[in-house]
């Protein structure tokens, strides 16, 4: 059986952060579903299709990632993929207390998906998507922050 991974998030914008995350786990799984949530409620600050062609830039030469955009409970997108997990990344003390709290809630939805969390490194550690829009919506350079690829075309769509 595959071992398939579903990374879900709203990755707006993606980070070195989730860059990092998702390399580092490819070697731990034969395929990770970056899952671009879509929630109709929630003000995105960039748009759906943007978000979701920034993740095909950075990841377009990995074979094992695949990009998808879903909606509805992670477990039921994760059981529509065939996907055996869900992949989280934990950079603080408190994003462990509510990455366990949800994985607890989807184990109970569906006993047979399994939650792998990985450390961020170290210097990922401090870095949030939230950050990310915070400097840009101040004309911050975000270069530092996201996937070179993306440094020039993020710090130049401030005005989103």
């Amino acid at each position: 059986m595959q071992k398939i991974a579903v990374f879900p998030g709203s990755f707006d914008p993606i980070t070195c952060g989730h860059e990092s995350i998702i390399r580092r786990a490819l070697p731990v799984f034969d395929k990770i579903i970056v899952a671009v949530g879509e929630n109709a409620e929630k003000k995105s600050f960039f748009p759906l299709e943007i978000r979701m062609k920034w993740l095909k830039m950075v990841f377009g030469d990995e074979p094992g990632v695949e990009i998808i955009k879903y909606s509805g409970l992670t477990v039921d997108f994760c059981v529509k993929m065939n996907a055996n997990y869900i992949l989280r990344g934990l950079r603080t003390s408190a994003d462990f207390e509510f990455e366990r709290t949800i994985g607890l809630m989807n184990k109970a939805l569906t006993p047979e998906i399994e939650t792998v969390f990985l450390l961020s490194a170290p210097e990922y550690a401090a870095l949030s998507s939230s950050v990310v829009r915070d400097i840009l919506r101040n004309g911050g350079n975000v270069s530092k922050f996201v996937p070179a690829i993306l440094a020039a075309e993020m710090n130049s769509s401030t005005g989103l």
